[in-house]
């Protein structure tokens, strides 16, 4: 993958968060665990997350990760759920591929085969096709679920995410995009239905 394929970041949440995101950032799991906040992660996922190490690094859940693009098989999921009512996407500057001690992935981190690289110079083991690819499907079973891993490649910040990094949302609605606006004024705000799959 080239650099300058990266235009931004992305991480999937619900608006009721939004306020604490405006005030904290995006935190960690671990970091997120001791306040109230509503989460769209899936159990199931978050199972195989728990107690995985970044090698030479620290617990997966001590991370707060990032997608190059949030319209992949997890926003596929959730948005097929009653939780697609509160999504937004926030828009995260690549500024944050140069942040101390940054990881990228290969696919989703969870996953047995997913590599572990230093940003930013891992860049170039990701596959740039695969990665923004706009289907995952293929015939094959293990095609398709390799391309599904690859598809939900990430970036992984220790800790947290400074709100200076927050550069925008995408929203479903104008509902939402009034309460992104309100957030912060100088944030880039727009409805982007092709994110959600619509």
């Amino acid at each position: 993958m080239d650099r300058s394929r990266v235009g931004e970041l992305h991480y999937i949440t619900s608006i009721t968060n939004l306020t604490s995101i405006v005030e904290r950032g995006l935190l960690s799991h671990i970091r997120a665990a001791s306040l109230p906040h509503k989460s769209v992660a899936m159990e199931s996922v978050q199972d195989r997350r728990r107690g995985k190490r970044v090698p030479n690094g620290g617990l997966l859940h001590s991370y707060a990760n990032l997608y190059f693009d949030a319209r992949n098989p997890m926003m596929y999921r959730l948005f097929n759920q009653e939780a697609r009512r509160d999504l937004i996407v926030i828009r995260i500057s690549n500024a944050v591929l140069d942040l101390p001690d940054a990881v990228l992935t290969d696919g989703n981190a969870a996953a047995g085969t997913t590599r572990f690289f230093d940003s930013p110079t891992g860049l170039k083991y990701l596959d740039e096709s695969r990665i923004y690819a706009e289907s995952w499907n293929y015939a094959d079973p293990f095609e398709k679920a390799e391309r599904k891993r690859q598809r939900c490649a990430e970036m992984l910040i220790p800790e947290f995410v400074s709100p200076d990094h927050i550069v925008g949302c995408y929203t479903l609605n104008q509902e939402h995009l009034a309460t992104c606006v309100d957030a912060d004024p100088h944030w880039k705000v727009e409805v982007n239905r092709n994110v959600y799959f619509r």
